[in-house]
């Protein structure tokens, strides 16, 4: 990839603009040209200026509203253009009407443009970059056909698994390059050319780097989607994405989703060289209206009382902090470090965690416990905040506050999805206050204080702090302050010569 004088964003569209963006309005809808004629929309354009200015055409969510106002039918996935055999797959998979972005987006895919699509957490993204593609793939099913790039290796996984199920009539082949698995295994099967590949951008890089060879394989791609793309975008990511950049075809279809917006994001929207399209759900920051948002203020010392109390609590359905009288199936809990494992396993709540510690291996097995139900806690990181989708989960804890806003959005959004009801709870210290308020501002409303006994929380004191010094033990003994620390040390290490490579 090319950089001209002083640093820019990445040109991850197929050419960069030679001329400023043009911003026009929604244009009527025009009928789909037959397989094999030319469009008589684009023809006049490419004969006039081989290298015209792109257009962007944004919508937000506002034409939804006015459609609905006006009493517009609903759209059906057959309505979209998709071929027969993916709307079949779609009433298979419980997939009846087509959500907002995935009106909006999906026919502009099948036409041939850039989208960028940004709409709340749950509402359906990932099918509005999925089915264009494999609606491609049904017609030409040879190479490799797409790389989706997702900034961790959970979400990563659950990609993979949403486009197999999805192409399961057509019998795709996905490829899940990520860390944490051998590498050889990974770079076979990226020579054997699976339709999909969706990676994390160090995994990939890596396999290229090790095998320039590999980079052939993606010569024919004709789609780059970048999900949860506002934080693959991110500085960590700017080597890998390089190299990765580089790999591909200029004439291809670039995909951004997010559920919240960015200056990268806007920027990569203005330099793309094909004719765009913006869809933005809403201004700013959202979570959805079936989402019941409260917070706990409490001292640092009494998070743990107040964690095992709400667990406790989750199979009582005449306890406050059900919505609706139905049992909690399941909870995730937000951490900043994953150490209550431990302390739940000896307070007698099943639970498993996603943390650095563990090998890859380990990560998706106690996630796939999680999904399946046989474990009803999961304990995570922000690296479970974006894009998992489990249907299960009914309540997320913020043990510990976000220092960002955004990551507030995203954690939040693991509940209350697809239109469902949720309930997210943040414990709120003293020194979080700040943070609450940052937090309400962005949302646009006040989190209502969750009400709950001090005697009910403190009946259990005795038993939660003879854990906590039993835990404080058995960590003592098997070294791991010392495993944390050697594991900070060696990201130090990858990152001095990830900066003395770049120099």
């Amino acid at each position: 990839m090319e950089v001209d004088g002083e640093v820019q964003p990445f040109r991850i569209f197929s050419k960069r603009a030679k001329t400023k963006t043009k911003l026009k309005p929604e244009p009527e809808a025009r009928p789909q040209p037959e397989a094999g004629s030319p469009d008589p929309a684009t023809a006049e354009t490419d004969s006039a200026d081989p290298d015209p200015a792109p257009t962007i055409v944004t919508e937000t969510g506002e034409a939804d509203e006015a459609e609905a106002a006006a009493g517009a039918a609903a759209a059906t996935f057959a309505d979209l253009g998709l071929s027969q055999w993916l709307v079949d797959t779609c009433s298979a998979l419980g997939m009846k009407r087509p959500t907002a972005v995935q009106r909006r987006c999906i026919p502009r895919a099948l036409a041939g443009e850039d989208v960028l699509g940004i709409a709340e957490t749950g509402s359906g993204k990932t099918a509005a970059f999925a089915l264009p593609i494999l609606h491609r793939l049904g017609e030409d099913p040879y190479g490799v056909a797409a790389l989706a790039l997702a900034p961790t290796r959970e979400l990563a996984a659950q990609l993979t698994e949403q486009f197999r199920a999805l192409g399961a009539p057509l019998g795709i082949r996905c490829l899940a390059a990520i860390g944490g698995f051998e590498s050889l295994a990974q770079a076979k099967g990226l020579a054997r050319r699976p339709h999909v590949v969706v990676a994390t951008p160090g995994r990939i890089a890596t396999l290229v780097k090790d095998d320039p060879d590999l980079a052939k394989v993606f010569a024919r791609t004709k789609f780059l989607v970048l999900d949860e793309a506002d934080r693959v975008l991110d500085v960590n990511f700017e080597e890998e994405l390089r190299v990765i950049f580089g790999c591909l075809p200029k004439k291809r279809q670039t995909f951004l989703f997010s559920a919240t917006m960015s200056d990268n994001l806007r920027s990569l929207l203005e330099l793309s060289g094909n004719k765009s399209y913006f869809y933005e759900a809403y201004e700013g920051f959202k979570t959805v209206e079936t989402l019941k948002q409260q917070y706990i203020h409490l001292p640092n010392e009494g998070k743990e009382l107040h964690l095992s109390y709400l667990l406790s609590k989750m199979k009582d359905k005449e306890d406050p902090i059900h919505r609706i009288g139905d049992p909690i199936r399941s909870a995730i809990v937000f951490v900043s470090k994953c150490r209550l494992d431990l302390l739940l396993e000896e307070l007698g709540h099943p639970a498993v965690s996603l943390h650095s510690l563990k090998s890859q291996a380990q990560r998706l097995s106690a996630l796939n416990r999680f999904k399946s139900g046989q474990v009803p806690v999961l304990l995570a990181t922000d690296v479970g905040s974006r894009g998992l989708d489990i249907q299960t989960v009914d309540l997320v804890i913020n043990y510990d506050i976000p220092w960002c806003s955004r990551d507030y959005i995203h954690r939040v959004g693991r509940t209350a999805r697809a239109s469902r009801g949720g309930l997210a709870i943040s414990f709120v210290t003293q020194k979080d206050i700040c943070l609450l308020h940052e937090i309400e501002d962005i949302v646009g409303k006040q989190l209502e204080a969750f009400e709950c006994s001090d005697k009910e929380v403190n009946k259990n004191i005795t038993k939660v702090f003879k854990a906590r010094r039993l835990v404080k033990m058995k960590m003592d003994d098997e070294g791991h302050e010392e495993k944390v620390q050697a594991r900070k040390e060696q990201k130090k290490r990858d990152l001095a010569r990830k900066r003395k490579h770049e120099e």
